[in-house]
């Protein structure tokens, strides 16, 4: 047969007033009384409990302390509720006037700019370039607007041109002159 070992007893930290009373019980269910124990700590909270009688009726003055206290909160909250609703009507408000301000200036620059005068003015003319001057006009440098028209073929290089040009203007390379031609 095998002897039931009982479970090992567990560590529990307790306050310090309490160390002697907690040691006499330990050592009365060691012997065995641990049914006396136990009725003997329920009679004892029962008393407790008894001694120290929480009044809960409605009106009574913790019951009035928690509904104050209850209300304070709610009305904080609802005050804060009311100012994020503020807040959110005025950025709205807003939000709307930048909506309008810019769809205003969208239709206003989706339209072509006329001129006030009474002739029209005629178009400029755009002349053949040098490698220089090209190169200043599409915001690259000399030396990588050569660069690209030797690697690129005419179709690439006129639309690596019209990419960079203010005007989108494409550009192609004329060996006879030694000029860029702009291409409509």
């Amino acid at each position: 047969m095998h002897d039931q070992k009982s479970p090992p007893s567990e560590m529990i930290r307790v306050p310090v007033p309490l160390i002697g009373v907690v040691r006499r019980l330990s050592k009365l269910h060691r012997q065995g009384h641990t049914i006396a124990l136990l009725q003997a700590l329920e009679e004892l909270i029962g008393e407790f409990d008894s001694k120290n009688d929480i009044d809960i009726t409605t009106g009574s003055k913790q019951v009035l302390q928690l509904q104050q206290k209850l209300e304070e909160l709610e009305s904080h909250l609802a005050d804060r509720d009311k100012l994020l609703e503020t807040k959110l009507e005025t950025m709205n408000k807003q939000l709307e006037l930048i909506e309008r301000a810019i769809a205003s200036g969208r239709s206003t620059n989706t339209r072509p700019r006329r001129q006030v005068y009474s002739h029209q003015q005629p178009q400029v003319e755009l002349q053949p370039r040098t490698n220089t001057s090209l190169a200043q006009r599409l915001g690259v440098t000399s030396q990588s607007l050569i660069t690209e028209r030797e690697k690129l073929s005419t179709k690439e290089f006129f639309s690596y041109t019209r990419h960079r040009d203010p005007m989108s203007t494409g550009w192609k390379w004329n060996a006879n002159t030694g000029l860029y031609d702009p291409v409509k």
